[in-house]
């Protein structure tokens, strides 16, 4: 299941240090009863600043995408009630089906920080599925979900595919978002996922 949601969530210590030291230290924050909106003002503005992702080629069983992806399974249980998704009634992901020379997996990198992750796997000779597409929850709401999924899908025609498909779940609705406007189209179930309920698919190259 792709888990790309565009809210804001999670443990963001160190970000919210460093954009404490951006917008300058207490002492220098003028007094009075304004003051403490003011800096949460200026926090969640810099924390939605647009942010620029370097992608490269990785392996699900090796740093940094194994520790990504343990965190999105993380995230997935709390959303869905302890799903499991490993469990034998889930589509699979495994490290082989991520891998070249069919799949792929990639990770994204702002400010040299591992960010983001994402997949591809084979469906059948011209198409392939999107995978464990996660991102931090601090990096939401930064185009970061929106600049993975088109590195996904440029990784996808460079592997041969013609088609993406993905899926998402009814508690993720701002994913579903992301996918709706870039193009996905609704199709049928074709992974049998029992706890999706938007499956999509896009054409990535010109129909011949």
């Amino acid at each position: 299941m792709a888990h790309a949601e565009a809210d804001e969530g999670g443990d963001r210590g160190p970000v919210r240090q460093r954009l404490c030291d951006l917008v300058g230290r207490p002492e220098r924050v003028d007094a009075g009863p304004a003051a403490p909106r003011a800096v949460s003002d200026r926090l969640a503005a810099l924390s939605r600043e647009r942010v620029t992702v370097a992608f490269e080629d990785a392996l699900l069983t090796e740093e940094p995408a194994a520790s990504l992806v343990e965190a999105m399974r993380a995230e997935i249980a709390e959303l869905y009630d302890g799903l499991d998704l490993d469990d034998a009634r889930m589509p699979s992901a495994r490290p082989d089906e991520l891998a070249p020379p069919a799949g792929a997996l990639i990770v994204g990198f702002a400010d040299g920080r591992p960010v983001c992750c994402g997949g591809i796997k084979r469906l059948d000779q011209g198409t392939c599925e999107i995978k464990r597409m996660y991102v931090l929850p601090e990096m939401r709401g930064r185009g970061v979900a929106r600049q993975l999924l088109d590195a996904l899908e440029s990784k996808a025609r460079a592997l041969g595919y013609d088609r993406a498909r993905l899926d998402t779940g009814p508690r993720q609705p701002d994913a579903r978002a992301l996918y709706e406007s870039a193009g996905y189209e609704p199709v049928a179930n074709f992974n049998r996922n029992p706890v999706a309920v938007f499956w999509g698919e896009k054409q990535l190259v010109p129909s011949r």
